[in-house]
């Protein structure tokens, strides 16, 4: 019976350390999100993150300041430090009018892509053609 009691509770250790161990790690919370949905995963934010990389041609210090914390340089996603963030703000509402007024596109529907998007216009560039040089 001693040796019963002790294989249970092996397999009962297993399966919970099994389980713990596969969680997703809860990481940082997501802050400042102002436009963005406050509840998209952290994929989705990803994606929509290298979107605007590849919309504009850039990397993430464009829109997001940083600096040296315990000697290693460290991304402040959540600071408003650098206007960009808040021009990135507003063509995102752009858009989604743009989209919604004109081509009645709703968001959060299966599989749905908007017509107009930041590489409609940008092509890659910070600046669309005819814009700011």
């Amino acid at each position: 019976m001693n040796k019963k009691f002790y294989v249970v509770l092996f397999l009962a250790v297993t399966v919970a350390l099994s389980i713990a161990a596969s969680a997703p790690p809860q990481g940082e919370p997501k802050r400042n999100l102002k436009v963005l949905p406050k509840n998209i995963s952290h994929e989705d934010l990803d994606k929509v993150m290298h979107g605007f990389n590849d919309a504009l041609g850039v990397k993430c210090n464009h829109c997001h300041s940083g600096g040296q914390v315990d000697g290693r340089f460290k991304m402040d996603f959540a600071s408003d430090a650098k206007p960009e963030k808040e021009m990135a703000r507003n063509m995102l509402k752009m858009t989604a009018k743009i989209n919604k007024k004109f081509f009645h596109f709703k968001a959060g529907a299966a599989d749905a892509v908007p017509p107009i998007s930041c590489m409609t216009c940008h092509n890659g560039k910070v600046h669309p053609e005819g814009g700011k040089k």
